[in-house]
């Protein structure tokens, strides 16, 4: 969906979650997306913080993940293998995830879509003081060579699911765990540590919402 670009803004639904497991907002984000896409439901956005996991997309290398799955369960960290694009990703405390479950009209709208997502995250961290930009050869946002937003998408039945994930105060030692995205070449970084003070989930949250709803010219219910 390439972003609405009339006067009225479209009126989309939005899910607020508190902190959830990986596997029970999954298993909600697939049961959305069935209804988008039977057009049961209209455009549905899901906004969680979720307990520490790693997820493995479609063309993930095992070899970024860096320590056996026994390991991380002992550390009480689920592995859980999905269908969105890209690698391994870390998603726990203090990130923000937001799921956008919207329906295309062309294929050919998902990369733009990819790229509003991206530039609505450089624009909110703008309102930060945070200088970010996207990569078009590692879809994502970056603080210089720190990846600061993963974005991994589906598309199934011209229907987007998976999303963004947000570090906001995410401890940042979770590229012990894993190779985030695949990218050994690019560091990690958190709006705490750039701006040298904790930044509240809720904070963050209020403002990115308020930056899709301008990107995408939409209007959160």
């Amino acid at each position: 969906m390439e972003p609405a670009r009339s006067n009225e803004p479209e009126t989309v639904s939005l899910v607020e979650l508190p902190r959830s497991p990986y596997r029970d907002v999954l298993a909600f984000q697939r049961t959305v997306h069935d209804e988008v896409a039977r057009g049961t439901r209209g455009d549905t956005w899901i906004a969680v913080e979720h307990d520490p996991v790693v997820t493995l997309g479609r063309n993930a290398n095992a070899a970024n993940v860096l320590l056996p799955a026994s390991a991380l369960a002992a550390r009480g960290i689920d592995v859980v293998e999905v269908e969105r694009g890209g690698d391994a990703t870390y998603h726990g405390p203090g990130q923000l995830v937001v799921y956008p479950i919207v329906r295309l009209q062309r294929f050919r709208e998902v990369v733009p879509f990819v790229s509003a997502l991206e530039r609505a995250v450089v624009a909110m961290l703008a309102t930060f003081g945070i200088a970010a930009t996207g990569r078009s050869e590692h879809r994502g946002v970056y603080v210089g060579d720190a990846a600061i937003c993963a974005i991994g998408l589906a598309v199934r039945r011209m229907t987007s699911l998976h999303g963004l994930a947000l570090n906001v105060s995410t401890p940042l030692d979770y590229d012990r765990l894993i190779t985030p995205c695949g990218t050994p070449q690019f560091g990690i970084t958190s709006m705490s540590h750039e701006l040298g003070r904790e930044v509240t989930l809720a904070e963050a949250r209020d403002a990115l919402l308020d930056a899709l709803a301008r990107e995408f010219a939409i209007r959160f219910a």
